[in-house]
């Protein structure tokens, strides 16, 4: 673990929408563990509010420890890197996918649904919804597909993440939605979804 005493300035005169990727960068910097200071300096928007920076801050991986708001919409953070998977998101989706947790191989290489055997990649590559196996950036920019997941805290199974977590996280997606808009949203995970949801859900 390591800690950074020098702030990292992140999306100084860029678009709110850009932050998510930029601190996914900074996110695959890191690891796990690490303790960093962030200054969120974007071109302040309508929507630009802590609420939507603790969001971000942790849809890309990190656990704000303090969070504060300054007069001109900069935002000063103290956070922790945690083992997780960042958000690949942005405006204009075609399509948002909604996992459940990260897995330790997902996490570890930054691709969701990594795993051997995880029909996800296949599926979406003959879908057509993707045209590179495994790079979620390509499938990103080339095909509006975006990634991010309810918890995002790192488990080797989605039982051991508690149903409270599950209903903070799906608050945080519902949130994320109404910002990007994406075209559709498309759930991956029937145990999630029986907690969130439908406890009837087949």
């Amino acid at each position: 673990m390591t800690s950074t005493a020098e702030a990292h300035h992140i999306g100084t005169c860029r678009p709110t929408t850009d932050l998510p990727l930029l601190l996914a960068d900074l996110h695959l910097a890191l690891l796990p563990g690490d303790e960093v200071r962030i200054r969120l300096d974007p071109v302040p928007d309508a929507g630009w509010t802590l609420q939507r920076a603790d969001d971000l801050l942790v849809g890309a991986g990190f656990v704000p420890d303090t969070i504060s708001w300054c007069d001109t919409g900069r935002v000063e953070v103290a956070a922790t890197r945690i083992r997780s998977l960042p958000d690949t998101v942005a405006p204009d989706l075609r399509l948002l996918v909604v996992g459940l947790n990260p897995s330790p191989s997902s996490a570890d290489t930054a691709v969701g649904y990594h795993r051997g055997g995880n029909r996800f990649w296949p599926a979406v590559l003959e879908a057509g919804l993707a045209s590179v196996d495994r790079e979620p950036r390509r499938a990103l920019r080339d095909h509006k597909l975006g990634m991010t997941d309810l918890v995002r805290r790192t488990t080797s199974r989605a039982d051991e993440v508690a149903p409270a977590e599950y209903r903070r996280g799906a608050e945080r997606v519902e949130r994320l939605v109404a910002w990007l808009h994406p075209r559709a949203v498309c759930f991956i995970g029937l145990g999630g979804w029986r907690t969130v949801v439908d406890r009837h859900a087949v």
